[in-house]
């Protein structure tokens, strides 16, 4: 089962999120149809998005990530609840590149090394608000973590990580964001780096089993005290009533168009891929309303 783990350090200066995400990124690329390289840079934009959104929306809040570099897979785009569930897509699903020099999935290749990460944050107010910072190196989780660093001035470190099987299934995905409060000191920040980068390789450990609670532990050490546990869902929450509600501010002379050309209207949700289809009576109802 997909769940997350939150959980703070003895000192209570380090706060860490981990998450097992496999069942969640395989039913993205199941409703997506992604092939390897797409399928590890969408799966490692969910999760961040996903880890991004648990340490920092409450309620009904949400927020969308936006990645846009110049690789073959274009703009990816994730949106994440408060309540654990994210959804995404991406321009270039298709997208399989030859192995990098490690022997693993070009994510980099994929996403390209010029472009941004944006952030837009929905927290009920007027405006939402937008931070944005180049991409740094395209494999994702540094992206994220420069993001965190210079939009947000948060010291953190992400880890992300999917593991995609030859029949393009996944065998495994999850990640983890620690994050500084404030009273630590720079021994701490600098012991607790090294211990991340001396951590088995995250794909391989969630494979193997590892829960996020065994992450937690890797990271923050034993002693660490667990604020929260939670299920997360790749989910989406398009209906009928919405696209309807955007296809009736369509002007009288679209929505005519529509019923003596095509005899109705489809929609088609770009995060799903579920259709729903309007027919030429509804659609005269719409322009009646007019």
């Amino acid at each position: 089962m997909d769940y997350l783990v939150k959980a703070i350090d003895h000192t209570k200066h380090f706060r860490a999120i981990a998450v097992v995400a496999t069942d969640l990124v395989n039913t993205a690329q199941q409703d997506h149809d992604t092939w390897s390289s797409a399928s590890a840079a969408f799966g490692r934009t969910l999760i961040g998005t996903l880890l991004l959104s648990a340490a920092e929306l409450t309620k009904d809040e949400e927020l969308t990530v936006r990645l846009q570099g110049d690789g073959p897979t274009g703009a990816i785009v994730a949106t994440g609840q408060a309540d654990y569930t994210v959804k995404g897509y991406l321009q270039n699903p298709h997208v399989a590149l030859p192995l990098n020099e490690k022997g693993k999935i070009d994510v980099k290749g994929a996403v390209g090394t010029k472009g941004m990460l944006s952030v837009t944050k929905d927290l009920g107010l007027k405006e939402p608000f937008t931070g944005q910072t180049p991409i740094v190196s395209g494999e994702v989780a540094e992206d994220f973590t420069y993001y965190l660093a210079v939009s947000e001035q948060i010291p953190s470190s992400v880890g992300l990580a999917v593991l995609v099987e030859p029949n393009n299934s996944i065998g495994a995905a999850g990640g983890f964001i620690l994050q500084a409060m404030p009273g630590a000191t720079d021994p701490e920040i600098t012991a607790i780096e090294t211990r991340i980068k001396n951590l088995p390789q995250l794909s391989q450990q969630i494979f193997e089993g590892k829960t996020p609670e065994d992450l937690l532990k890797q990271i923050l050490g034993n002693d660490l005290k667990i604020l929260e546990t939670s299920p997360v869902k790749y989910y989406c929450d398009c209906n009928k009533e919405k696209f309807g509600d955007i296809i009736e501010t369509l002007s009288r002379a679209d929505l005519m168009e529509m019923i003596e050309k095509d005899h109705g209207a489809e929609a088609v949700c770009k995060f799903c891929g579920k259709k729903y289809e309007f027919s030429e009576a509804e659609l005269q109802e719409m322009i009646n309303k007019k």
